[in-house]
């Protein structure tokens, strides 16, 4: 008879990277700017920045929102730094820009049981993406940069998440 081990705290799995300065790799980005002609990068260092306007991670969007900088831009992109509590904050601030008008497309890990995809993305009672957000899954796993280096495929699957722009 064969014994099963359930690990109850898979997070270590989940967020074991030592970093949040994943890049997103320029193809990708560039499919995708292509189709929505990103006017700024959200979640970035000047390092990794995608767009020639780019705000750095929480410390600096908040001031962002709060300044009224986005009213000269209506397309963001978002790739959140993937520890806990950020990404679901700047997921938050996404959601709360799309109500102002304006579409950001944000690249997450698909973790469709998390606390942050039935809040802000999955509505439970129509099962289906709430109103005003389209979600594209990617196949396969992306290879993300650190530091110009690319590494081996993330250990999860990840998922375009627009947030359109809408007046809830």
């Amino acid at each position: 008879m064969t014994t099963w081990k359930k690990n109850m705290d898979n997070n270590n799995v989940h967020f074991s990277s030592k970093s949040d300065e994943w890049e997103t790799p320029d193809e990708f980005f560039d499919q995708l700017n292509d189709e929505f002609k990103f006017d700024a990068d959200l979640c970035c260092t000047e390092q990794n920045s995608k767009c020639e306007l780019w705000v750095n991670k929480l410390e600096n969007f908040v001031g962002f929102i709060k300044e009224g900088y986005y009213k000269k831009h209506k397309t963001y992109w978002m790739n959140p730094p993937y520890s806990r509590g950020l990404q679901k904050e700047m997921v938050g601030y996404a959601q709360e820009l799309s109500t102002l008008g304006k579409t950001v497309v944000c690249l997450l890990p698909a973790r469709t049981d998390t606390k942050l995809w039935h809040e802000f993305i999955w509505d439970g009672a129509t099962h289906k993406p709430r109103t005003g957000v389209e979600v594209r899954l990617i196949k396969g796993r992306i290879k993300f940069e650190l530091n110009g280096v690319t590494k081996d495929p993330a250990p999860f699957p990840s998922a375009i998440v627009i947030f359109h722009a809408c007046n809830v």
